[in-house]
């Protein structure tokens, strides 16, 4: 009752995680858009949005301005939409792209895995998030160009636990997609450890 909930995106709408206002808003830029890949280790990469205007900003805060309680909202659109949800019951797993420990202990958490965990927990999927780790503590790949970012990220991870996702299907869970040369070293890491397909979901498509 002293510090009701409210909407994480406006700071408003008391007792809800997502207001309606900003629903709608959302709802209005939402593109759920699909691309299919021939020449990734992934097969087809869905996304929510454009990484642009307040979807930008809100990633933003969310990843870098210590506001993790954002992912609240984003899940709670996602698990919202159905041309979200009827895709995620096609999959025997659910993770998160890893960040490196040295991320993680200035960032306070690994803003995918939060999204990752709320969407496991909403739909009974298994989340798996210890399966894959990143070993290296490489540059950000928003500071660098597209030909850096995949020399950036080559053997960046590691498989902890190979029959957990021998023959699975796993959809990797991202914030943001540019090159896709991060989900990519991902996918190929899993590929190579036995993954039977793997497909990406992201928050926005830049």
């Amino acid at each position: 009752m002293i510090y009701p909930q409210v909407c994480g995106i406006c700071g408003k709408g008391k007792f809800t995680y997502l207001c309606k206002r900003c629903e709608n808003r959302l709802n209005k830029i939402a593109i759920f858009g699909k691309d299919e890949y021939q020449d990734k280790y992934f097969e087809n990469h869905y996304y929510i949005f454009k990484y642009d205007d307040i979807i930008r900003s809100i990633i933003i805060d969310y990843k870098f301005n210590e506001k993790a309680y954002i992912y609240r909202s984003i899940a709670e659109f996602i698990n919202k939409n159905k041309k979200v949800y009827s895709k995620l019951y096609f999959y025997d797993i659910i993770m998160p792209v890893p960040i490196s420990k040295k991320r993680k202990k200035v960032r306070g958490y690994n803003q995918s895995l939060l999204i990752a965990k709320e969407m496991a927990k909403i739909y009974d999927l298994k989340l798996k998030k210890n399966i894959i780790i990143k070993t290296k503590n490489n540059m950000a790949q928003s500071n660098l160009n597209k030909k850096d970012r995949e020399a950036n990220v080559v053997n960046a991870y590691k498989i902890i636990e190979t029959k957990e996702i021998t023959n699975k299907k796993i959809l990797l869970i991202d914030d943001i997609f540019t090159t896709g040369a991060t989900v990519n070293e991902c996918s190929k890491t899993l590929k190579n450890a036995g993954a039977k397909k793997i497909d990406i979901l992201t928050i926005a498509k830049d």
